[in-house]
C-alpha cells in the first residue's frame, strides 16, 4: 500500500512541476510575439486490478497544449494582408498628394503668372521688359512642371525599390518557414506531442508574411505547412523555397515586375493577383493611382504647350516673321515589348490635345490586324492597317513590318512634364501680333464694317499675308481678288458670315454700298498689335482638354481633386481595417494570449498540489516506517 501511495505522490509531484514549469513558460513568455499560451494536459494513469477492485495509480501528463485556433489565425491573417494593404497604399498616395496639393511645388500659381504675364503682352506688345517677362513666367512654368514630373519619377523609383526590399524580406521568411517546416517535421515522431514553439514561431513567420504579400498556409500530414501566395502561387512546398525575384518587365522596362526563379530565369506572375499585402499595395499604386496622375499632369502639360504653340505660331513677331514654338516637349513614348519577333517600329504623334486622356495604350498585331487596348477600361478598337488616331494620339508604322504577336505599349503623356522647356529664347520672338490686318476703303459711302480678323490653323499657309481685296458689287452681293484666293465673284452677303481664304477669317457686319471696297493684308510694322497675345492669354479659360469640358486649370484641379480624394478614401479604409485587426488580434489574445492574473492563480493552484503531493509522500514514508517497526 506504502508503494501506491509513494506512486501516486511522486506522479502528483511530477504533474504538479510540470505544471509549474509549463506556467512560468507562459509568464516568461507572456510578451513574446506570436506566443501562444501552453497548458499542460492531463489524465489518470492506468489503474490497478484487486481484489477489491481498480485502484488509482495516480496520474499523467500526456502532452503539452498551445492554445490554438485555425480559424481565429485565418481571420488575423486575413486582417493583417488587408491592413498592410490599405496602409501601404494609403502612404504612397499621401505622398503624391503632399507634392501635388503643396502650394509652393503646384502648378496652380505658376499657370497664373504665366496667362498674367501674357495678357501683359498684349496690353503693350512693344515693351521688351514685357516680353522678357512672359518667357521668364514660361521658364518658371516648364520648370514646374519638370519638378512634378521628378517627384512623380522618384515616386516610381521609390515603390521599385520599396517592391526589391519586400521581395526580399519575403524570401527570407520562406526560407525561415521551409527551415522550421524541416524542424517541426523532425521534432514531431509523435503527432500527439506537438513542438509548441516551433509551431509558434512558424505562426509568426506567416504572420509577418502576411504583412507583406498575404499568404494561404495548407497544413500537412507530417507536420509542414505549404504556403502560397496571389491566386495559388506556391511559395514554400514542404522544405522546398520557390525564391522570388524581380526583373523588368517585357512590356515596359523601365517598370520591375514579381516573376519566379525556375532554372535560372525569371518567369513573371500574373502582377494583377497579388492583391494584399503592402507588395500588392506597391504594385496596384504604381500601376494605377501613380500611372493616372503622372499622365494626367502630363496631359496638362501637352494641353498647355500644344495649346501655347498652336496659337503662337498663328502670331507675327517683332520683326514680321510668323511665330515658332513656345514650348519644346517630347513625343509621346512607344515602347516594344522586348519579346517581339517583328522589325517594326511604331511611332506617335499628338493629334489633338483635347481628345487625350489619362491612359495608357497596348497595340497588338496578330498576323493582319492591330488591336489598340485603352488599359484604362480595357476598352479595345480595331485596324487593319496604321496609321490610325486614337483619343488624340496617331499611331504609325515608322519602319520594318511586325510580326505576329508584336506588341507596343504607348505612353501618350507619361513623361511630358519632365521633358517640357522652353523653345523661345528671345523676347522680339514672341508672335504677339496678327500677321494680317483688315481695312475699310476711305471712300466707302456704306455703313459696313470689317472685323480684325484671325488667322486659322494650321500654318503656313504660303498665300496668308497677300493681299485680297473684297469690292462689293451691289448692296447685297461683292467680289474677291488676290492671289491665291481663286478671285470668287458674285458672291451673296450675309451680316456676320464668316469669310475665309488664304489661312485667315475674318466677317463684315452693316450695310455696305455699291463700290465699298475692304482689304486684308499683311501686317507691315504691327509692332503695337497685341491680338495674338490676348488669343493667347484667352486659352487660360478655354475649355480645350477633356473633349471641351476643362480648361487647364480645371484639369489640374481635377487631378489634385482626384488625388486627394483617393487619399481619403484609403486613409479612410486603412483605419477601419486596422479597427478589423484590432477585433481579430483581441479575439486572438483572448483565446491564446497569456493573462498574468490567470497564471498567477495557475501558480497557486499547481503550488499546493505540489505541497499536497510532497504531503502525501511524507504520509507514505511513515507509514512505511511503521510497518518496519512492527516486524522488530
Amino acid at each position: 500500500m506504502s508503494n501506491g501511495i509513494l506512486g501516486i505522490g511522486i506522479s502528483g509531484l511530477a504533474a504538479a512541476q510540470a505544471g509549474l514549469v509549463t506556467t512560468g513558460h507562459n509568464i516568461a513568455n507572456a510578451s513574446t510575439a506570436g506566443y501562444h499560451r501552453q497548458s499542460i494536459h492531463q489524465g489518470t494513469a492506468p489503474p490497478l486490478l484487486t481484489g477489491s477492485g481498480y485502484i488509482g495509480q495516480g496520474t499523467r501528463v500526456n502532452t503539452v497544449l498551445r492554445a490554438y485556433s485555425g480559424f481565429i489565425e485565418g481571420q488575423v491573417g486575413e486582417a493583417q494582408a488587408q491592413a498592410s494593404y490599405f496602409a501601404a497604399y494609403y502612404a504612397q498616395l499621401a505622398e503624391i498628394d503632399n507634392v501635388v496639393a503643396d502650394s509652393q511645388v503646384g502648378l496652380s500659381s505658376a499657370l497664373q503668372e504665366f496667362f498674367a504675364s501674357t495678357q501683359g503682352v498684349a496690353t503693350d506688345p512693344s515693351s521688351m521688359p514685357a516680353r522678357q517677362l512672359m518667357l521668364a513666367a514660361g521658364e518658371t512654368l516648364a520648370s514646374r512642371f519638370n519638378l512634378l514630373g521628378a517627384r512623380f519619377d522618384e515616386a516610381r523609383a521609390g515603390v521599385d525599390t520599396k517592391v526589391r526590399n519586400v521581395i526580399g524580406e519575403i524570401n527570407s521568411y520562406a526560407q525561415q518557414i521551409a527551415a522550421l517546416n524541416t524542424s517541426i517535421v523532425a521534432a514531431q515522431q509523435n503527432p500527439a506531442q506537438p513542438p509548441n514553439d516551433l509551431l509558434d514561431r512558424r505562426d509568426l513567420m506567416i504572420n509577418q508574411l502576411n504583412r507583406l504579400v498575404g499568404a494561404t498556409a495548407v497544413a500537412q500530414s507530417d507536420g509542414s505547412i505549404d504556403v502560397f501566395i496571389g491566386n495559388g502561387q506556391s511559395l514554400v512546398i514542404g522544405r522546398q523555397v520557390m525564391t522570388l525575384t524581380v526583373a523588368p518587365s517585357q512590356a515596359d522596362p523601365s517598370r520591375l515586375e514579381v516573376g519566379y526563379v525556375s532554372s535560372g530565369q525569371t518567369v513573371p506572375l500574373q502582377q494583377a493577383s497579388l492583391r494584399s499585402g503592402s507588395l500588392g499595395a506597391l504594385l496596384a499604386f504604381r500601376n494605377g493611382d501613380l500611372n493616372a496622375a503622372q499622365n494626367a499632369l502630363g496631359r496638362v502639360a501637352i494641353g498647355v504647350g500644344l495649346g501655347i504653340n498652336n496659337q503662337h505660331q498663328l502670331g507675327q513677331d517683332l520683326t514680321g516673321a510668323l511665330g515658332a514654338a513656345f514650348f519644346s516637349f517630347p513625343a509621346p513614348a512607344v515602347i516594344g515589348n522586348t519579346g517581339n519577333t517583328g522589325s517594326a517600329n511604331l511611332s506617335a504623334a499628338l493629334a489633338d490635345a483635347n481628345a487625350l486622356t489619362v491612359s495608357e495604350y497596348r497595340v497588338d498585331y496578330d498576323g493582319s490586324q492591330y488591336r489598340v487596348t485603352r488599359l484604362s477600361d480595357d476598352a479595345v478598337t480595331v485596324y487593319a492597317t496604321l496609321p490610325q488616331t486614337v483619343d488624340g494620339i496617331t499611331l504609325a508604322l515608322a519602319s520594318g513590318s511586325p510580326a505576329a504577336g508584336d506588341s507596343f505599349l504607348i505612353a501618350p503623356t507619361r513623361n511630358i512634364a519632365r521633358g517640357m522647356t522652353m523653345a523661345l529664347q528671345d523676347g522680339a520672338s514672341i508672335a504677339a501680333a496678327m500677321p494680317i490686318r483688315t481695312a475699310a476703303a476711305g471712300g466707302n459711302t456704306g455703313s459696313g464694317r470689317i472685323s480684325a480678323g484671325t488667322v486659322d490653323a494650321p500654318l503656313p499657309n504660303v498665300n496668308l499675308q497677300q493681299q485680297v481685296t473684297i469690292t462689293f458689287t451691289g448692296a447685297n452681293t461683292f467680289d474677291i481678288s488676290g492671289t491665291g484666293t481663286g478671285n470668287p465673284s458674285g458672291l451673296i452677303y450675309t451680316a456676320g458670315a464668316s469669310i475665309s481664304y488664304n489661312g485667315w477669317t475674318t466677317q463684315l457686319q452693316g450695310n455696305p454700298a455699291a463700290g465699298d471696297v475692304f482689304t486684308v493684308s499683311a501686317n507691315s510694322g504691327g509692332v503695337a498689335d497685341g491680338r495674338n497675345a490676348r488669343a493667347m492669354a484667352g486659352l487660360q479659360t478655354s475649355n480645350i482638354l477633356g473633349n471641351g469640358t476643362m480648361d487647364y486649370q480645371g484639369a489640374y484641379s481635377l487631378m489634385v481633386a482626384t488625388v486627394g480624394n483617393r487619399t481619403q478614401q484609403f486613409e479612410i479604409m486603412a483605419r477601419a481595417q486596422e479597427t478589423v485587426l484590432d477585433q481579430a488580434l483581441q479575439a486572438q489574445q483572448s483565446m491564446s494570449g497569456v493573462n498574468l492574473d490567470e497564471e498567477a492563480a495557475s501558480l497557486l493552484r499547481y503550488q499546493q498540489a505540489y505541497q499536497a503531493s510532497g504531503k502525501l509522500i511524507q504520509i507514505s514514508s511513515a507509514l512505511f516506517q511503521t510497518l518496519l517497526e512492527l516486524g522488530r
